[in-house]
């Protein structure tokens, strides 16, 4: 049964979509041709693209890389310090326990001296 309907479903939107192509191949026929110039680099289209934008024809790369730069070293510090904090944490949990442990080792001495 599902694959009744699923089929049912795929030559409907087949036909739907031969429907749009039917109606809209006039419209594609009347268009002017255009040739993309490929010879330029992507980056100076792009550049282009962005200089075209209204409010940014003043806008400066360098600037931008400045600040895309400066956001990764705050981010890499606090990175850094948090795992430092992190580690003083797992340090400090480590001698806590070895304090414990060197605490009943004296004392485990001292009940063995006083037992002879």
């Amino acid at each position: 049964m599902t694959e009744i309907i699923l089929l049912a479903v795929l030559i409907l939107s087949l036909g739907g979509i031969g429907v749009i192509l039917c109606r809209k191949i006039p419209v594609l026929v009347k268009l002017p041709e255009t040739s993309v110039e490929l010879n330029q680099p992507f980056t100076l289209i792009i550049k282009k693209g962005v200089k075209a934008l209204p409010g940014l024809k003043t806008f400066s790369y360098e600037l931008y890389l400045q600040k895309i730069l400066s956001r990764v070293r705050v981010l890499t510090l606090k990175t850094e310090s948090k795992t430092g904090s992190w580690l003083e944490r797992l340090r400090q949990k480590s001698n806590h326990k070895n304090d414990f442990k060197n605490d009943s080792y004296w004392d485990e001495l001292k009940k063995a001296k006083d037992g002879k």
